[in-house]
């Protein structure tokens, strides 16, 4: 795996240029939070590593099973909610909360797909390593290292 590199200069704003391998993205904030909009929030970056690892997943998933499956395409939203709005969340999860960060995930697949494969297919999606450690509280070591100018 790459290590990704995040390189902001303070004299442009919250404009941030990330580098994977070979690869360059710019992040930024969107001008209602401070920033020029240049480039996509550090969320929608989550969101897009969820969704990418899901849509891989489940096309893997897809090609072993030779399922009659021609598109899968995934959309995400991140919001913060009030606890007694989350249906869907566990007791330990609201476990005296008052608001959860939430991220709702819609796959959506074009094919001829029973009820079966529907339900398997969300637990294959379940499966992806993005959404794994997402799940998993993750632990992140922190350090600052000063550099003399």
């Amino acid at each position: 795996m790459n290590d990704v590199r995040v390189k902001l200069n303070l004299q442009e704003g919250f404009r941030s240029t990330i580098t994977a391998g070979k690869h360059t993205l710019i992040a930024d904030e969107p001008v209602s939070a401070g920033g020029k909009d240049e480039g996509m929030s550090p969320y929608d970056l989550l969101l897009s590593a969820l969704g990418a690892c899901t849509a891989m997943t489940l096309r893997m998933y897809i090609e072993r099973k030779k399922l009659p499956i021609t598109d899968v395409e995934v959309m995400l939203t991140f919001d913060r909610i009030h606890i007694d709005d989350c249906e869907s969340c566990t007791t330990e999860e609201k476990d005296g909360k008052k608001e959860i960060q939430h991220i709702s995930r819609l796959i959506y697949v074009t094919g001829d797909v029973t009820e079966e494969q529907r339900e398997r297919l969300l637990y294959i999606a379940g499966r992806c390593p993005v959404h794994v450690t997402l799940h998993s509280n993750p632990h992140v070591e922190d350090a600052v290292i000063v550099r003399k100018s």
